[in-house]
């Protein structure tokens, strides 16, 4: 007889000491406007901000789980950490990359109004490099070909029954960490299907889960390299695989290729009325290693074609 699996069980409560750091950047820096991103939705269990702008993320690091909490004094380009658990040091000792600091806009060149005017206007954002590969290759997964409200429920849903709390002093107030590799991998059909997650999307994401530490080895790898190797996980493509090198690889030039708004509102923005992939491919060419910095600020500026009919009304995956 097959019995559904106990939840995931509570992490043993430990008194994890508490690690800081301060860090400056010499740049502008929008700490929220950075991490954006890295949300998955407004229920996200992962992600939780605070008064000032503070923020506060439940990670599975190479070295364990862990905390991590950013305060910024935007005056100073200044951010306050810190942190708790087994893998604070990595979450520290990461802040720069998570926070672009190596993001190389000097070869950057706007060549429209719009895109000139939002790189001025957001001089403090820069691509993430979170270095946490299957962090953001789960929730792209999950998100492929529905609607964001859809997505974003099943994702939290299935992080609140098979994610662990996050070590310190958030998981009073319930702050998790995604399931691991081998928790993704062992979500039964029935789990994935309550969260409107059709087979097609879950069979990748175990897949994935299988896998995980040669897709983490995609950090250190040169962009198209890194991009080649997620595509050659079945059910990963340019879309899914450019939403990981955005958020986990720092890479600028990773476009929303075969997103359902993206080639149409950038277009409009850009041309004034909206066209698909061939044309946005078309007018990003001469952003080449930036293409994806281009998305963004436009995006950050809330460039959206006029929306014309009823919103897509959100599915059901479970059996009739």
């Amino acid at each position: 007889m097959t019995t559904e699996p106990a939840a995931a069980p509570a992490a043993a409560v430990v008194d994890w000491p508490q690690r800081g750091r301060v860090w400056r950047s010499d740049r502008p820096l929008s700490v929220s406007g950075i991490l954006a991103t890295l949300r998955h939705g407004g229920g996200d269990p992962t992600f939780l901000r605070g008064r000032g702008g503070s923020v506060a993320r439940g990670l599975r690091t190479p070295a364990g789980l862990a905390t991590l909490e950013l305060q910024t004094r935007p005056t100073d380009a200044e951010v306050v950490a810190r942190a708790w658990g087994p893998g604070a040091d990595w979450a520290l000792d990461g802040i720069p990359d998570l926070l672009g600091e190596h993001d190389d806009a000097s070869g950057f060149v706007a060549h429209h109004d719009v895109v000139a005017q939002a790189a001025r206007r957001f001089t403090g954002w820069r691509v993430p490099r979170s270095r946490l590969v299957l962090e953001s290759l789960a929730p792209a997964i999950i998100e492929q070909k529905v609607t964001g409200q859809e997505a974003f429920a099943g994702f939290r849903q299935l992080v609140r029954r098979f994610g662990e709390p996050a070590p310190g002093p958030y998981a009073s107030v319930g702050l998790l960490v995604q399931p691991s590799p081998a928790a993704w991998a062992a979500i039964p059909s029935w789990h994935f299907l309550k969260a409107s997650v059709d087979p097609a999307r879950s069979r990748t994401l175990v897949g994935a889960a299988r896998v995980a530490g040669r897709l983490e080895q995609t950090v250190d790898m040169p962009a198209v390299a890194a991009r080649a190797r997620l595509q050659a996980l079945p059910g990963v493509g340019v879309w899914t695989s450019a939403e990981v090198a955005q958020r986990a690889l720092g890479d600028a030039d990773a476009v929303s290729f075969g997103d359902y708004h993206v080639a149409k509102d950038i277009t409009w923005a850009l041309l004034g009325e909206s066209h698909g992939d061939d044309v946005l491919a078309e007018v990003l060419e001469p952003y080449a290693g930036h293409r994806y910095r281009v998305q963004r600020l436009l995006e950050l500026s809330g460039y959206r074609r006029p929306r014309r009919g009823p919103r897509m009304a959100p599915r059901t995956h479970l059996p009739r």
